[in-house]
């Protein structure tokens, strides 16, 4: 059952158009996304700085009395939507309650940028990073959990450690969770956000794509996966824990009840969604 908040919120987007109907502006969504984002609330931090990371536009985030370190945040939205605007109070707040700098990347999105565009980025950026600075570790949420996890598997041994909320991670869309978790999310734009980034005819096999498929999976390092009850990704998240688990790596593993996807970067609309910043940050810290 969704909890009342969260079943307030799928209630109030169940009239806006579909993603995958016919005809629907891409462009003109972003936009709006932004637009909305930019009426939020936004906490201080230290500094705010745009910055060329690699070739690949980032933005950091330094909080007042900044522990050694960094977080590389690679940000949600199916691969398609989304940007450093668009998580811009989210990656404050994550620096804030992490106490170390936050590097959010704005790598380039799909249909316009396919596989591996987003890929190359997310290398680009973790291969420019100072090592001197301090451990570094990395945060996604959605499709940005894809990618850092598979910027973990290709460089294993390099980062501090690893946080994933709600991953989206299989174009398949194997799992049960798909059938019957659809609320506010589900199979047909599932099926379209994996469209827009790896065509229809994805090979499966590949970890970059599909790292639930990795057979590397033990070198990740110590490793935060959250993962939210009415949500179809739900049981991916749980089988990648588990199969990390199981392969030696250190994991820690929570479903969020009552909550669907997408709820962790909406403080002001889910109560779950500050606890949960908190649980992240934490699990951060303590690597």
């Amino acid at each position: 059952m969704l909890y009342p908040d969260a079943r307030a919120a799928v209630d109030a987007a169940a009239d806006e158009p579909p993603i995958h109907a016919d005809g629907y502006d891409v462009p003109a969504a972003r936009a709006a996304a932004r637009e909305a984002a930019a009426l939020q609330p936004r906490e201080d931090v230290a500094e705010t700085r745009d910055l060329d990371v690699g070739g690949v536009p980032c933005r950091r985030y330094v909080p007042v009395d900044a522990a050694p370190g960094a977080v590389v945040h690679v940000h949600g939205g199916g691969f398609v939507m989304n940007d450093v605007e668009v998580h811009d109070a989210a990656a404050r707040r994550l620096a804030n309650r992490v106490g170390r700098t936050v590097l959010s990347v704005d790598y380039r999105l799909a249909p316009e940028h396919p596989y591996p565009a987003a890929v190359h980025d997310v290398d680009a950026v973790v291969a420019a990073l100072d090592d001197g600075d301090g451990p570094v570790s990395l945060h996604g949420d959605s499709a940005g959990a894809n990618l850092v996890l598979g910027a973990a598997l290709r460089h294993p041994g390099r980062f501090a450690a690893l946080a994933l909320v709600y991953p989206f991670l299989d174009p398949a869309a194997a799992s049960a969770s798909h059938r019957t978790e659809t609320q506010g999310f589900g199979a047909e734009e599932v099926a379209w956000y994996w469209r827009q980034y790896a065509g229809d005819a994805p090979d499966l096999g590949d970890p970059d794509l599909a790292p639930l498929a990795s057979d590397r999976l033990g070198t990740l390092p110590p490793t935060f996966v959250a993962t939210a009850e009415h949500d179809p990704c739900r049981d991916e998240g749980e089988l990648l824990a588990a199969r990390a688990a199981a392969a030696g790596a250190p994991v820690v593993a929570t479903r969020w009840l009552g909550q669907p996807h997408g709820f962790w970067r909406h403080e002001t609309v889910f109560s779950a969604a500050e606890p949960l910043m908190q649980q992240v940050a934490g699990f951060l810290r303590a690597h």
